[in-house]
């Protein structure tokens, strides 16, 4: 005979005081409590605190996990798939990504009780920051996962925002939140959605667009885009198409946003990028050095420039990742000097106060040895 262990299932105490919100400066652990398959390579995993908590946050923003995989410790952002109008419980939803370690990892490893280092929420990429009347979302793949944020969130709150939600996908078989997105535009009377499959699954009673989204296309599905903001996700070239289109059409670029994380881009950018602010002085930089204790290596610092930025100019291939302080991954010890440093929510403030620092946002104010 056979024995089934049954795994708790997650039930807040709701008649309890309201729970304290989760601080990512004290709190520093998610519990998986659910796992969905959204389609042959996504799952979408449902994270809770340990304690009684509620998450507070924009939609759109992303949640950095902390792992340890193959003996590594590796940092990886996530933008949340949940909204802060659930706020018990936060969900990120994971594309398998051939050849990718942590999206592998997480679908092979991660089961329903595991714990997860993380850190965050943050991020700038939310509507909720430039509310408007109208708008167009535009997704590619496993990037609508802030905009189903968002929307989830606007459905919740009775938004009657106008919404044209663009989903783009390779075949009907990759799209992503099909059912809820329907269920959605029939609740709200000024939500509309648009499907766009590059190609058909045999079998399928799919009756959307099909090919790319092109501007004839996106005229035809929103024909006053040029009238609403534009939130984009998706792989660098479909937001690349998208910019163009827009560009090329002559929209106000400034009601344009997107996020990504494709962070090789940024990273190979942010070593070789200027610094405005600091570019119209004349000869005011200070050269510093900064010595890599275990390497037993060195190398000099403008204090115009990041450690990252110096590092990558010297030869020298420090662990990053998004180059702007958001996901934690150069987090390197101080063990002498000083820094500015202006993240976006990559380190807490404690570590700080430990003597953490992040390289890809930090420009040296003296010497500094690191611990690398």
């Amino acid at each position: 005979m056979s024995t089934h262990f049954a795994i708790p299932f997650y039930a807040p105490d709701f008649a309890a005081p309201v729970s304290s919100p989760w601080n990512s400066d004290q709190d520093e652990t998610l519990r998986c409590v659910h796992i969905r398959q959204e389609t042959h390579d996504v799952k979408t995993f449902v994270l809770a605190a340990n304690g009684p908590r509620n998450f507070r946050y924009l939609p759109g923003q992303f949640l950095t996990l902390e792992l340890e995989i193959g003996g590594e410790k590796i940092n990886r952002c996530y933008t949340l798939s949940s909204t802060p109008t659930r706020p018990d419980l936060v969900s990120i939803t994971v594309k398998r990504v051939p050849g990718g370690t942590v999206s592998n990892w997480l679908h092979d490893n991660v089961r329903v009780g595991m714990e997860l280092g993380s850190m965050g929420p943050s991020g700038e990429f939310s509507c909720f920051k430039s509310p408007a009347k109208s708008y167009l979302f535009l997704s590619g793949g496993s990037g609508v996962t802030p905009l189903m944020s968002m929307a989830r969130a606007l459905h919740d709150l009775g938004s009657d925002a106008d919404i044209v939600f663009v989903h783009c996908a390779r075949t009907p078989a990759d799209v992503l939140f099909a059912e809820e997105l329907t269920l959605m535009a029939r609740n709200m009377p000024h939500f509309r959605i648009a499907l766009v499959c590059e190609q058909h699954t045999p079998g399928s009673n799919y009756a959307g667009h099909l090919g790319r989204l092109d501007s004839a296309r996106l005229a035809h599905i929103a024909p006053d885009f040029m009238q609403r903001d534009v939130y984009t996700c998706g792989p660098a070239p479909f937001m690349a198409a998208v910019r163009s289109l827009l560009t090329t059409a002559g929209f106000d670029m400034p009601r344009y946003r997107e996020e990504s994380f494709s962070f090789e881009t940024l990273v190979a950018d942010a070593a070789h990028a200027p610094d405005n602010q600091e570019a119209t002085k004349e000869n005011t930089e200070v050269i510093y050095k900064i010595d890599l204790q275990k390497m037993g290596k060195s190398f000099t610092c403008p204090s115009d420039q990041t450690v990252l930025q110096a590092s990558v100019a010297a030869g020298f291939r420090l662990p990053s990742s998004c180059s702007g302080g958001a996901c934690g991954t150069c987090k390197t010890k101080k063990i002498s000097g000083t820094v500015e440093i202006k993240h976006a929510g990559g380190i807490r403030q404690r570590e700080i106060d430990q003597g953490w620092f992040l390289p890809c946002c930090s420009k040296p104010t003296s010497d500094i040895v690191m611990d690398r």
